[in-house]
């Protein structure tokens, strides 16, 4: 299943969609399937499964896929709107109002910080994303990765000097007068225990 993102940027809507048994009709709707389906396999009533899909699809997170008659009634085929579903993270509780990632080096290494900037990130790039999808554009963006294991916290503080004078240097020579603006990002943080780095 292909797509772009479905972004949920209003309270109502994700409040519509975060009921746990919403969320279970939309992992199980990546294949389409009827609510008839969908209340044998999950082993709940009928009425209660239309319930929820009448809400998610008044949402715009199912879409219907075909209509069969089936016994003198009409069995509605939904799926789950391809594309990733994304949150407005701002509306869990970040604020919006995110600060400039120039401040005091106590912010740089703040977790609250990056919590922020991160959710900036996430919300304006759902955002575009949309914007440039219903335009039947393609939103030019660029992602850089890797992993670093340093020896104590006392390299990392060096480390991010000496990424800022680099990154500081870079944008000086690419950036343009009259160009368009880009929002660039370096963040660290320790990898999960589970997630085994590799080095590049």
């Amino acid at each position: 299943m292909t797509g772009g993102i479905n972004y949920l940027d209003e309270p109502d809507r994700v409040a519509a969609a975060l009921p746990p048994l919403r969320r279970q009709l939309l992992g199980r709707l990546r294949v389409p399937a009827s609510a008839t389906q969908l209340a044998t396999s999950l082993r709940i009533p009928r009425q209660r499964v239309n319930y929820h899909l009448r809400a998610l699809e008044a949402i715009g997170l199912v879409e219907l896929v075909e209509e069969r008659q089936r016994r003198g009634c009409t069995e509605r085929i939904m799926r789950a709107k391809p594309g990733a579903l994304v949150v407005n993270p701002t509306l869990m509780g970040v604020d919006e109002n995110v600060p400039e990632p120039d401040g005091a080096l106590a912010d740089q290494h703040s977790a609250e910080h990056l919590v922020g900037v991160a959710a900036a990130a996430v919300r304006d790039v759902a955002r575009m994303q949309v914007g440039a999808a219903e335009s039947g554009k393609r939103l030019l963006t660029f992602t850089i990765e890797t992993h670093v294991r340093f020896a104590d916290p006392a390299v990392v503080h060096q480390f991010t000097e000496e990424v800022t004078e680099l990154i500081t240097q870079i944008a000086t020579t690419y950036d343009t007068e009259g160009g368009r603006p880009y929002r660039v990002v370096a963040a660290g943080y320790p990898a999960p225990a589970t997630e085994a780095p590799t080095i590049q």
